[in-house]
């Protein structure tokens, strides 16, 4: 069955998102939809809206070559909205010039993120080989603190949790925060725009590659049968994982097709997919879901573990944009560039919330897949 999409696609071909070497385009585009979200979910005009995303591209496009220019005292790099500019930690005062050329900001680093990220997945193996407390939320490494921050749910306490504790100070420096515990975003059969696996269970597709779509692994089985938003055949999971990650590739037939698009629901207009240049920490992003629609908000967190009661979910990004059960496997996005799928989170879009995702160039790279892009 094929969607009808309000947009017009112009050139001969389609061409694919390389993995090995992501090009951003020259300025951000946007529609003007999306910026009109961006103001209504960050409290930005639209100026503000405009001139931020064409900071944080610029943040993104920086990223690579600040860190290298920082070298072996890279403490790790977030973006400032206050200051418009990409911010590089570093632990030696002698690399900050060579920072500065690249044109971001330096700030001093206690822990370079080498050392913090080892620290972060000497954690993940503790927690592979003995399971976290239920009542641990999550881990990651924050190089704004230099340190794993652990969160835990409101009120937890106990010898189990005492212990991971323990092991995790041993590997590094650690911060104790609190949140509600993360949850899968799938849901029974309801209206919407959704897709539905073996009949029963919807989610939302995140992004069209070649040969099909990704989504979330927790939607389905490897060799689990989807059907459209109408019902009609669609195509089969021919990969899954979760948990261990939270993702999934469904290849499609029966008169389906792809399109470089993340739907906005008549909230915005539909935006094109350009390509999946990684925005860093403190960027803006937006979701869309078959459930909430379209919401915005900012980065928050890379490489982030959530721990779900089906088990540890590693290398996650974490956001403060709201979802809702459904929204599984929808689409992330930072201006045109695809960031990931949604995995889970907590709270909804009434109250708030805060969601995860996994990164879309780590579905790709492990399935071998490219985006269709505009």
């Amino acid at each position: 069955m094929r969607r009808r999409i309000a947009l017009s696609i112009t050139g001969a071909a389609v061409l694919a998102a390389s993995l090995a070497a992501v090009v951003a385009p020259a300025a951000a585009q946007a529609a003007p939809g999306q910026l009109a979200a961006m103001q209504r979910d960050l409290g930005l005009s639209a100026g503000q809206a405009q001139t931020r995303l064409r900071q944080e591209l610029a943040a993104a496009r920086q990223m690579p070559a600040a860190q290298e220019a920082a070298g072996p005292a890279f403490g790790g790099a977030w973006f400032d909205a206050r200051l418009g500019k990409l911010v590089v930690g570093v632990t030696d005062p002698a690399a900050a010039d060579a920072v500065h050329r690249t044109g971001a900001e330096t700030v001093p680093a206690r822990i370079t993120a080498v050392a913090l990220d080892a620290a972060k997945k000497a954690v993940d193996a503790t927690a592979r080989t003995k399971r976290a407390p239920a009542e641990v939320s999550g881990w990651h490494a924050d190089p704004r603190t230099g340190s794993v921050v652990v969160t835990l749910q409101p009120g937890a306490h106990g010898a189990d949790v005492d212990a991971f504790l323990a092991r995790a100070r041993q590997a590094g420096p650690v911060t104790v925060a609190t949140a509600p515990k993360p949850q899968t975003l799938s849901a029974g059969t309801v209206g919407g725009d959704p897709y539905y696996i073996n009949g029963n269970t919807r989610c939302s597709i995140g992004f069209s590659v070649h040969g099909g779509f990704v989504s979330a692994g927790h939607c389905g089985g490897t060799g689990s049968s989807v059907v459209g938003w109408d019902n009609s055949p669609m195509g089969t999971f021919a990969g899954s994982s979760f948990p261990g990650n939270d993702y999934s590739y469904i290849t499609i037939g029966n008169g389906w097709w792809t399109a470089p698009v993340v739907l906005g629901w008549g909230t915005v207009s539909d935006v094109i997919v350009r390509g999946s240049a990684v925005a860093p920490a403190g960027s803006s992003i937006c979701r869309s879901g078959s459930t909430s629609h379209w919401h915005c908000g900012t980065v928050l967190g890379l490489n982030e573990t959530i721990n779900y009661a089906q088990g540890a979910v590693y290398e996650a990004t974490h956001t403060n944009v709201c979802a809702e059960p459904g929204d599984s496997g929808g689409s992330f996005i930072t201006g045109d560039q695809a960031q990931g799928v949604t995995s889970g989170g907590f709270g909804n879009c009434s109250s708030g919330g805060e969601t995860w995702f996994q990164p879309v160039n780590e579905i790709l790279q492990t399935y071998g897949l490219s985006l269709v892009t505009g």
